[in-house]
């Protein structure tokens, strides 16, 4: 039996002593073909992955990619691999992948009760799409981060209307590449965002009203990625007001316009976002950053924060899809996707 582009072939048989059922082919896609692969990518962008699978072929790792797009699973396969990579996203939808998300957190949790290793797994994917539960992190930890209010309809807001200072910043529980971020000045005006476009709600009909918090044009913001609990380098992004700031080369390229570019709320007659490296980022940042890291327990992630006027450094976004910048990282003196190969080396001896 044929899908349309997921394609899956199990050959099953029955053992009369434990009753198992194993795998000994599968099929990933129209036409790659593998018997027990050392590894497999979950992923929903292609253009993201493309580097990552350069780097994995120059190393001769056998490995298959899992597109999340058009996907199934059944409750009777084994794990098809020694370990799985997740590089699901939670902006799927803003591509019109929204089918993508609650299938990769569904395979996920299979393939963990099963037995599987999966990186960056399903309980962290699960706190990447709720900007809320990071929020809750954050504050648990004792981390300075944006007082922020979750609601699922605009009257809800109204027990805290004699708290929230404007302006505010309205954005979704589950965000991704700046999607739907809006700077309002009233509850009214959030009313009227959401009337205008009632599929603004989507995917998840969860909402955060968050504290708005200025910083420096000049200094931007800082990300910091780590790679198995390390730093493994740090950028500055000049935001010029925009919101999308993932640093794949794909969504902001050096010039021109991104494949992930977002309209809505973004801001499309700024500048483009730049990226620095960032050689000098203080050593209590990166304390605070690698106490994020191990509490969400990511296996490789972005951190970001910003400094405002008066002080105080705050963060406000932990990402566990971590699309890195290889021209930052050059300057550094390495190429980032060798680095995650070599992580993933590791964890398969």
């Amino acid at each position: 039996m044929v899908a349309n582009f997921l394609q899956i072939s199990i050959f099953v048989f029955s053992c009369l002593r434990d009753e198992q059922v194993n795998r000994v082919e599968f099929t990933i896609g129209p036409n790659r073909v593998a018997t027990n692969p050392d590894l497999v990518v979950l992923f929903e962008h292609p253009e993201w992955q493309k580097p990552l699978f350069a780097a994995l072929e120059r190393r001769g790792i056998a490995y298959e990619p899992y597109d999340l797009k058009q996907a199934a699973f059944s409750n009777l396969e084994s794990p098809l691999a020694r370990l799985y990579f997740n590089q699901a996203s939670p902006s799927a939808y803003v591509r019109g992948h929204t089918r993508a998300v609650p299938l990769a957190l569904a395979y996920m949790r299979t393939l963990e009760r099963r037995g599987a290793r999966v990186l960056n797994g399903a309980d962290v994917f699960a706190l990447e799409l709720s900007k809320s539960a990071q929020a809750t992190l954050l504050q648990t930890l004792g981390i300075d981060t944006p007082w922020s209010i979750t609601f699922n309809a605009v009257a809800g807001l109204s027990r805290y209307a004699d708290r929230i200072r404007w302006p505010a910043l309205l954005k979704p529980d589950q965000g991704g590449s700046g999607a739907r971020i809006h700077v309002v000045e009233s509850l009214a005006e959030i009313e009227a965002i959401f009337a205008a476009d009632p599929s603004t709600w989507l995917p998840d009909n969860l909402f955060l009203l968050q504290e708005y918090l200025p910083h420096d044009p000049a200094h931007g913001i800082v990300r910091l990625e780590f790679l198995g609990g390390e730093l493994l380098y740090a950028m500055r992004v000049k935001t010029h007001g925009r919101f999308n700031l993932c640093p794949s080369p794909v969504c902001n390229p050096e010039d021109g316009d991104g494949s992930c570019e977002l309209p809505a709320a973004d801001v499309p007659a700024s500048p483009p976002v730049e990226f620095y490296a960032y050689h000098d980022v203080p050593a209590g940042a990166v304390a605070t950053a690698t106490a994020i890291v191990r509490a969400a327990k990511l296996d490789i992630g972005g951190i970001e924060y910003l400094e405002t006027p008066d002080g105080r450094r705050v963060f406000y976004d932990i990402n566990a899809n971590s699309n890195l910048r290889p021209s930052v990282a050059a300057e550094f003196g390495f190429d980032p996707f060798e680095r995650v190969v070599t992580f993933l080396s590791r964890h398969l001896q």
